[in-house]
């Protein structure tokens, strides 16, 4: 019985620990995200590979591919928001994590990534 508590309070406490893990980090629509296009405090990062970038991408987007983006991240201004793409929102919803580790605090992952994009 006792064993059985102690397997509990080990679940609860790591689902806690993975939703607190995310605070800071926000999935938004593409819709969202086009919203955000004329603000000045919004940067835009596309983290696909460069020929995915290349074959199709928006031009508010920079591309810096995810397996950059550690070595990067001086280069981008912790101050302002950031919006995060990918192709499926995989790969993005892993950068918005680096980048929230990197004391970035308002993170928006585009739900869906450029397959979303209409």
């Amino acid at each position: 019985m006792e064993l059985q508590w102690v397997i509990i309070l080990m679940i609860a406490a790591f689902v806690i620990g993975r939703l607190l893990s995310n605070r800071g980090i926000t999935n938004i629509t593409v819709e969202q995200a086009k919203n955000k296009f004329q603000d000045r405090n919004v940067q835009f990062i596309d983290v696909r590979t460069p020929s995915e970038y290349k074959s199709n991408h928006r031009p508010q987007f920079k591309n810096i591919p995810l397996s950059d983006l550690p070595g990067r991240t001086s280069k981008l201004d912790k101050n302002k928001e950031v919006v995060v793409i990918c192709q499926s929102g995989m790969r993005s919803a892993k950068a918005a994590k680096i980048l929230k580790k990197q004391g970035f605090q308002k993170i928006y992952n585009v739900r869906g990534g450029m397959n979303a994009w209409k």
